[in-house]
């Protein structure tokens, strides 16, 4: 078998939550312990299968996870005591398999407790078909519980019950990716002295988890759901879960019984649960997903797809709950710095990444150390394992508010890339604004073809006030803003003299509308959507004589104005964007009073 794989950002924020519940109650904040490379998770799949699943971990040395195709299911380990790096791989859930099947323990009586039948039934009977679901990018964040017996089953070593959570979220987060859901996991808490709550009956434990979460765990970390994992067998169950509760911080949870080490067991009850708190009901006779059984057949089955009766549920639970939005924290990834992962670190002198890459590589060792004779090993400024001369262009300026930047002679890095001071007029009758030069005619070229052109005035004011989604200033809370009449000219680009259509990514709308003889075309774009937004006026785009777009306002260019001005450089310059100048050819910075060579302080030297 050939698998094919792709690192993945396990996403933690960089202030993850980490506690040791004590015997007093007291807690322990710790720091994380396991190692979390930010470049040792992977997703991937089968050569040949590309509805295959492969979802690994090396952050402890050798492979461990789960590969899934064909509807077969197999489990990779590390061998133990292994002198020649040999692996285990298994079977899941096979017919040798001496286990009772097991099953989700949410009931027809639970469930019917819970919902209103007509509204759910209702939703999910008029949708059909499993696939070209549309769903939109939301962002899962998750907290997991482990309780004192599953503790005590890793021998009371925290690493290991923190390292196995990770495991199984690597997992879930390969799972919900057909959902568009992306997982940060927020904290972990283990329970090292004792169980605060009673875990003897799984539907009794779900509601006290629930108590203790909104009294003791609230307060403290920020979550969408929160489960528990559990080391008690509760039969033939697996886990259960309140239904239709993401965000909901009362009943937003669900347990997990953990008896066993095999963590796809644990990863698939947990997509489980978490659909159901996704408002994802048992799949009935007429769910369907493709396969035999889907994620949510009340059974444990070996298919990761949901039905479409779940992308209903999971739609119609969403559109209602005011969260799941783009989260704060997933630009902060936690990583632990060392040799080999490609990046070079403190202490390092390079780094060429695996094994199988030093390999090839001229200029730097497996160990962070350069080849002897070579003096860098990457770097805009670096070419065959030595430094550039000094006045050698490394980055080109790529159009009217870029400026170019040269090599020092001494250091592999090109310096910073800056640019044209935002403000600055440009061509097309527009401003510099962060190294672009925007304007509503190019803006329309590029979407609808050469012969295309920024429409009327009247086309802006009648779309953009609308506040929906092809015309609008915004969102907010996942809602469209209209523009006030000030600042129409920033909303969504409005066009006409469209004489051909954009050949467009799913998900995407074209729009024309007529009105007192004239058409104005756009396009839409709305929340969820990770496709960038084609559509919006850019920010430095003319709105009106000096007056500019910024966040979708029509605010006076002055706001712009910096310090720096052509007269600070002497008239013979440009400001960039450090408010610093960049002199022209035969004038040397800092202000181009002098004979030289040009370029800024940040610039690196010309030639």
């Amino acid at each position: 078998i050939i698998i094919f794989l792709y690192t993945h950002n396990l996403t933690l924020p960089y202030n993850f939550f980490q506690t040791l519940f004590h015997l007093n109650y007291t807690l322990s904040l710790t720091s994380p312990s396991w190692p979390a490379h930010n470049d040792c998770y992977y997703h991937g799949y089968v050569e040949g299968d590309p509805e295959s699943l492969v979802a690994l971990s090396t952050c402890l040395g050798g492979l461990q996870g789960i590969l899934q195709t064909n509807d077969l299911v197999y489990e990779i380990e590390p061998k133990r005591r292994s002198t020649t790096s040999e692996h285990l791989i298994y079977k899941v859930d096979s017919e040798e398999t001496q286990l009772p099947p097991m099953r989700c323990g949410v009931t027809d009586e639970e469930i019917a407790q819970q919902l209103k039948f007509p509204e759910s039934v209702n939703f999910t009977l008029m949708q059909s078909g499993y696939e070209g679901w549309w769903t939109h990018r939301r962002i899962l964040e998750l907290a997991v519980v482990v309780d004192h017996y599953r503790y005590l089953h890793h021998q009371s070593n925290t690493t290991a019950v923190q390292y196995e959570v990770l495991l199984v979220a690597n997992k879930v987060n390969n799972f919900l990716s057909s959902l568009d859901v992306d997982v940060v996991l927020m904290g972990i808490e283990v329970w090292t002295e004792k169980n605060p709550i009673k875990i003897d009956n799984i539907v009794d434990l779900l509601e006290e988890f629930c108590i203790w979460k909104q009294t003791s765990f609230n307060s403290r970390l920020p979550h969408d759901v929160a489960h528990l994992f559990v080391k008690h067998s509760y039969g033939i169950t697996l886990g259960i879960a309140f239904i239709g509760t993401v965000c909901n911080f009362t009943y937003n949870c669900g347990v997990e019984s953990l008896m066993y080490n095999n963590l796809y067991m644990v990863a698939y009850t947990m997509i489980h649960e978490i659909g159901h708190n996704f408002g994802m009901l048992h799949d009935g006779p007429t769910c369907t997903c493709g396969h035999k059984t889907c994620v949510m057949f009340p059974g444990i089955s070996g298919t990761t797809r949901f039905s479409n009766c779940s992308y209903a549920s999971f739609i119609n639970t969403t559109a209602s709950q005011n969260c799941m939005y783009i989260s704060s924290n997933t630009g902060n990834i936690f990583t632990l710095a060392r040799c080999g992962n490609n990046v070079i670190e403190e202490g390092e002198e390079c780094d060429c990444g695996a094994l199988h890459l030093c390999i090839n590589d001229p200029c730097c060792e497996s160990n962070c150390i350069l080849k002897p004779g070579a003096a860098c090993a990457s770097g805009l400024c670096c070419k065959d394992c030595q430094i550039l001369p000094t006045g050698e262009v490394c980055r080109q300026e790529e159009n009217d508010c870029d400026l170019p930047e040269w090599c020092n002679g001494t250091s592999y890095h090109c310096p910073e890339d800056v640019y044209v001071q935002n403000g600055v007029p440009c061509k097309g009758g527009g401003y510099c604004y962060e190294k672009r030069c925007n304007n509503r005619e190019e803006q329309c070229r590029n979407i609808f073809g050469k012969e295309a052109k920024s429409a009327n005035q009247s086309c802006y004011t009648e779309m953009n006030t609308r506040g929906d989604r092809f015309g609008n200033c915004g969102l907010m809370n996942a809602s469209y803003v209209k523009c006030n009449n000030s600042d129409t000219l920033c909303g969504r680009v409005q066009c006409e003299n469209v004489t051909e259509l954009p050949l467009l990514r799913d998900h995407s709308t074209v729009h024309w509308t007529q009105f007192n003889d004239i058409t104005c075309w756009g396009t839409d774009y709305h929340f969820g959507m990770t496709i960038p937004d084609i559509g919006d006026v850019r920010d430095g785009t003319e709105c009106g004589e000096e007056r500019v777009c910024i966040q979708r306002k029509c605010v006076h260019r002055s706001l712009l104005v910096n310090n720096c001005s052509l007269k600070t450089c002497n008239l013979k310059g440009v400001c960039n964007n450090r408010q610093h100048c960049h002199c022209n050819y035969k004038w040397d910075p800092p202000f181009c009073l002098k004979r030289g060579h040009g370029g800024s302080i940040d610039s690196g030297p010309p030639p």
